[in-house]
């Protein structure tokens, strides 16, 4: 059964934004994630029925079928010729297992070739002696706060094209975000990125905190994300990005790290680890219904706050590799 309608909020954080016009645009765009389809789509996802989400797996199929459905009720259209579907193949125990990756695409109006990409992992650990690991926050979370964002680009059209990609695999090495940069037919779209957004585990945090890292390593995206900081309706801090931090660093510990390695600058948004990271216990009940929509309405500012100013990214970033 749906959310009740009392959930869909108008949240679009203290204050309004001023009036567009054509020559002065709000410093951060305001919001408009539904509470109700960001809600409804983590439970489905995190359900018992789902198994886990293991890549390879039954239930990581039933998932992304569900996801297929969704990016088509939105109007997304498929981002590299073709189908969503991507496979690719990883090996588990020295033994070959399949995975897919999802990727589609809302059409900017600007008339700019650049792109920005948002990802999530939708993959998680399946089923393990007996007890089901949904992953609710880990990453029900991340592909619910996608979802919603497409619905919201739909509903009012980004300057550039927004690549949505529904990764596989990321509890397998990151094997998924690997094969999706190695892939030839996604090249053309690598090419044009300028940014690579990436949400995973946004839905929990006793201490109100969600985390964007990145700036350490690209420190030309500092002024977007402060001005993020600023107008954001949870506590988004800066961090968890520097190598000296070691095991603390997230650099490496999720998909955008694959953009890393291609040097392509790259945002990670997430909350810290929880009691029930990688538990039975990382359940749909679990979850702060408020702190989450909270915290997705803040990465979608921030994908629109990237999406403005994304020419100006990309004239930065070549200034700091030349």
């Amino acid at each position: 059964m749906r959310m009740s309608r009392c959930l869909v909020l108008a949240l679009l954080v203290a204050g309004c934004a001023p009036h567009r016009t054509q020559t002065a645009e709000p410093a951060v765009v305001q919001p408009a994630v539904v509470a109700e389809s960001l809600l409804e789509d983590v439970r489905i996802l995190s359900a018992d029925d789902m198994e886990g989400r293991l890549i390879g797996s039954a239930g990581g199929a039933k998932a992304r079928a569900y996801l297929l459905g969704r990016l088509q009720e939105i109007g997304v259209a498929p981002a590299l010729g073709g189908g969503f579907e991507h496979p690719f193949e990883t090996k588990r125990d020295g033994k070959p297992v399949p995975g897919v990756n999802l990727i589609g695409v809302v059409s900017g109006t600007g008339g700019s070739d650049r792109a920005l990409v948002v990802m999530a992992h939708y993959d998680h650990v399946g089923v393990r002696n007996g007890q089901t690991y949904n992953g609710a926050d880990d990453n029900a979370s991340g592909v619910a706060a996608l979802l919603a964002i497409a619905e919201s680009l739909k509903r009012r059209a980004p300057l550039h094209d927004v690549i949505l990609a529904l990764v596989d695999g990321e509890e397998s090495g990151l094997s998924g975000a690997r094969a999706m940069i190695a892939d030839p037919v996604f090249r053309p779209a690598l090419d044009r990125t300028v940014l690579a957004l990436n949400f995973d585990m946004l839905s929990r945090s006793d201490k109100n905190e969600l985390y964007a890292s990145g700036a350490f390593h690209f420190p030309w995206l500092r002024p977007q994300l402060e001005a993020i900081v600023g107008s954001a309706p949870v506590n988004l801090k800066p961090g968890h990005d520097d190598p000296a931090l070691g095991k603390d660093d997230w650099t490496g510990q999720s998909d955008h790290m694959a953009f890393h390695v291609a040097k392509k600058p790259w945002v990670y948004f997430g909350v810290e680890d929880h009691p029930d990271y990688h538990k039975p216990t990382d359940d749909f009940a679990a979850i702060p219904q408020d702190f989450f929509v909270r915290s997705a309405l803040t990465v979608e500012m921030a994908v629109r706050a990237f999406d403005r100013d994304l020419e100006t990214i990309e004239g930065e970033s070549a200034n700091a590799a030349n």
